[in-house]
């Protein structure tokens, strides 16, 4: 009779075969008749809602009321950037007789941007942040460049930024418009 390299014979690597293939069809059936969950997208993206409330999906430079922002223009975040996704432009200013950095221009490229958190990591102001919005689709690279000094950043989905709606497991969601 004939003899594998494993040492199984020809008629036991055919049986280990039909088994492997049995498993994979039944692994199959079971997820067949298993309910699905269907959420209608973008339709009812303002009802359903779940992305995680760690999800790096832009960065954003938050301001106070007046518009003000934290940054001292230390460029620390820029040299952290792995890829040189942001560019900080600051000019020497005096105020009280001491020469400051003040902050002209920080640009921000979406496109390029690796989501590696480094810059927020870096910050001493605490100046920048990730948020979770993820809406940044666009037709041209050019609108991905962000100046967030002057960019008041208004989120396109409230509920999104604490973190989304709470999911529930295997409830539908096929309303139409």
């Amino acid at each position: 009779y004939w003899k594998m390299e494993n040492n199984q014979s020809y008629f036991g690597g055919i049986k280990d075969a039909v088994k492997s293939l049995l498993t994979g069809l039944g692994v199959t059936w079971r997820e067949y008749f298993t309910p699905k969950v269907t959420e209608q997208y973008p339709e009812n993206r303002k009802t359903v809602l779940h992305v995680a409330s760690r999800h790096r999906g832009r960065l954003i430079m938050p301001q106070d009321a007046e518009g003000n922002n934290k940054c001292i223009a230390c460029t620390l975040c820029e040299k952290a950037c792995p890829n040189g996704t942001i560019t900080i432009k600051s000019e020497m200013v005096e105020v009280d007789g001491k020469k400051k950095r003040k902050l002209v221009d920080y640009q921000y490229d979406l496109g390029e941007c690796m989501f590696c958190q480094l810059c927020v990591n870096v910050c001493p102001q605490d100046a920048i942040k990730f948020v979770n919005e993820f809406e940044n689709s666009t037709f041209s690279r050019d609108s991905l460049v962000l100046h967030l000094d002057k960019e008041k950043f208004e989120p396109v989905l409230p509920e999104l930024i604490e973190g989304g709606a709470d999911m529930e497991i295997g409830k539908f969601n096929t309303g139409t418009k």
